[in-house]
């Protein structure tokens, strides 16, 4: 491996940063564990950007129904549509990557669309977050755009996995630091011709420099002709806006929550750097998005369920909310208000407030107090 990429920083310094190799395939398969959107979900589908969620690693695949898992794929994902992603890691040094690791993965796929069961998938996806201290419905329905709360939503979810999976609509993903010749020829010739099944390769390049490192990945296998067709039934997606919103909103919950809704948004406006409208197909919302040293915080997400869901999970990956001890204290803040209960566990995930309970004795504007402390850390870092 050879080559730079050069980081232009804010003071005007150019530092170059070199490229290389992967100390193990170990070190890439944890980094797709930890950074899913590695899979460049972007590159895959540009109107409509794959999102991800990871449902697990080392994923058993059994050999006939019902039977044990014989083989062990590296990583299982599902996009935001429920389409099953399977993805082979591999290093460029592994010389399996040319040929072998074709016939793995299609021994694989052969199998999960003869085999697995939505069932099954779903259990070991809740047992890993079981884990993990996770909910899974929180992440089920950050994935798509809606409330935790909305069970039909989610089951409509795991319906559309059902359904693709039995459909054979499913993406398989060759991912590696360096994509030789021999597979990014193969990649291109199955994902012109094995429809409905997506065939791809992802090119995650290092580049190390100035103790930071650089990870660029790049999509292999969109011929013309594969691009014409892509996996499983799109969600129509549905772009809200605020009329939209609010009368939806009216039409589930009455004036008194549109009320709470539009003084949260009127505060909003005067607050934050932009306000993001949701694009679920089912369940509205908007988010007040204050941007800060070029990082996005998403302070919260006001749904037309009628809820005010505060972003704990996302929180704990940004300054200064990275400290458990810090979102304790926003916890308690929340807490202190009647009529709020938010539950100690609830520090890494989404917990919602009902807009109802904040229509009376000022509560709206104890929460909204409390976000201007949450802008006020943030802005201090």
């Amino acid at each position: 491996m050879s080559g730079k990429i050069y980081l232009l920083q804010d003071d005007g310094q150019l530092h170059s940063m070199t490229e290389r190799s992967y100390v193990n395939e170990e070190r890439l398969q944890v980094l797709l564990r930890d950074y899913p959107d590695l899979l460049a979900g972007d590159q895959i589908d540009e109107e409509e950007p794959r999102r991800w969620l990871l449902i697990s690693r080392e994923v058993g695949v059994p050999f006939e129904e019902d039977g044990r898992e014989w083989m062990s794929l590296d990583h299982l994902f599902l996009d935001q549509d429920g389409v099953p992603t399977l993805v082979e890691v591999k290093r460029s040094s592994d010389t399996r990557l040319r040929r072998e690791v074709v016939g793995q993965m299609l021994d694989y796929a052969s199998h999960a669309v003869a085999y697995w069961s939505v069932e099954r998938l779903r259990t070991r996806f809740e047992t890993v977050c079981d884990t993990r201290s996770e909910s899974p419905d929180d992440l089920v329905g950050h994935l798509i755009e809606s409330e935790p709360s909305d069970t039909s939503a989610i089951d409509d979810f795991w319906a559309r996995v059902d359904t693709n999976l039995k459909a054979g609509r499913i993406r398989l993903i060759f991912l590696a630091d360096e994509i030789p010749s021999e597979l990014r020829r193969i990649v291109e010739f199955l994902n012109t011709y094995t429809s409905p099944v997506e065939v791809l390769a992802v090119e995650v390049r290092q580049y190390v420099g100035e103790n930071l490192k650089a990870l660029v990945p790049h999509v292999i296998g969109q011929t013309v002709q594969a691009m014409g067709r892509k996996p499983g039934a799109r969600t129509p997606k549905r772009k809200w806006d605020e009329q939209s919103f609010f009368q939806e909103l009216d039409r589930r919950e009455g004036v008194g929550a549109v009320t709470v809704a539009q003084h949260i948004l009127e505060w909003a406006r005067a607050r934050v750097t932009r306000v993001w409208w949701g694009e679920g197909k089912r369940n509205g919302s908007f988010v007040p998005i204050l941007t800060h040293k070029d990082v996005d915080h998403q302070l919260f997400a006001v749904w037309t369920g009628g809820g005010l869901e505060v972003y704990f999970y996302w929180y704990q990956y940004k300054q200064p909310f990275d400290s458990e001890e810090k979102r304790r204290e926003l916890l308690r803040r929340l807490n202190a208000i009647e009529a709020v209960s938010i539950p100690e566990d609830a520090i890494n995930r989404r917990p919602s407030i009902p807009l109802d309970v904040l229509k009376e004795n000022n509560r709206l504007d104890r929460v909204l107090e409390v976000f201007e402390w949450v802008i006020t850390e943030i802005e201090a870092t």
